[in-house]
């Protein structure tokens, strides 16, 4: 379970996040809904330690990030808006392997996590290949991949459609489903809920840095007037 507990957070005397209190279950898919600057991405941020609140806290599986953050990203896989950020290796498989190594794997089980974290995106026996030369939608499943080979119980995903186009998107919301079904829970932070407004057991909605709207789909889609948010056709 993902926890947080009246998050406030701000920069330059600027309220980013508002007393913020949401919790996010284990095997959830639940989408992160809001305008450009509404709050989604830096109350994400907030899940492995790469922000720390001003006020309040949070915990993942009952364990403060503030006090234990290498248990926190390990527990939560990142995948950021654009995807080449994070690559830190030329090769799809080194990439994917970097997490697990830095975890002090032994060999056999980093080769165990990197092929089951490409097969679960579709990019088996592609990891001689380098980064560079692959699609968008390819090295968007890559990033997942590396997320996947941490063994998280939370996927996080940042804004993951920005840039692709209509087959990219396609196959990583595929990819998404499949993992939500085996198990996987699932924060995905976006403006635009087509497609994907579907596969979500909750959508939040936020603005100003607060939370608006929290329930099930149907509920909330029907509450979006006024919202900034891109709804279902």
């Amino acid at each position: 379970m993902i926890e947080f507990r009246s998050v406030t957070y701000g920069f330059d005397d600027h309220a980013v996040l508002e007393d913020c209190s949401l919790e996010i279950e284990d095997g959830e898919f639940v989408l992160l809904a809001g305008a450009n600057g509404s709050g989604k991405t830096t109350l994400l941020r907030h899940c492995n330690g790469l922000l720390s609140p001003d006020s309040g806290e949070v915990l993942v599986d009952g364990v403060s990030v503030a006090e234990n953050p290498v248990a926190a990203r390990t527990a939560t896989g990142m995948v950021f808006q654009h995807p080449r950020d994070q690559f830190v290796a030329a090769t799809v498989a080194s990439d994917v392997a970097f997490g697990p190594e830095n975890l002090g794997l032994p060999h056999a089980e980093i080769d165990r996590r990197v092929e089951d974290s490409l097969a679960a995106v579709n990019l088996e026996g592609r990891g001689d290949e380098r980064i560079d030369t692959l699609s968008g939608g390819e090295q968007s499943r890559v990033a997942i991949a590396g997320a996947l080979a941490m063994e998280p119980t939370h996927l996080l995903l940042d804004e993951p459609f920005t840039g692709l186009d209509e087959p990219s998107r396609e196959a990583v919301i595929e990819r998404l489903e499949s993992l939500s079904s085996d198990g996987t829970g699932v924060v995905l932070a976006t403006h635009d809920l087509r497609d994907v407004s579907r596969l979500a057991d909750r959508i939040v909605v936020m603005r100003g840095g607060e939370i608006l709207e929290d329930g099930p789909s149907s509920r909330v889609l029907e509450r979006l007037d006024g919202l900034d948010v891109r709804a279902p056709s």
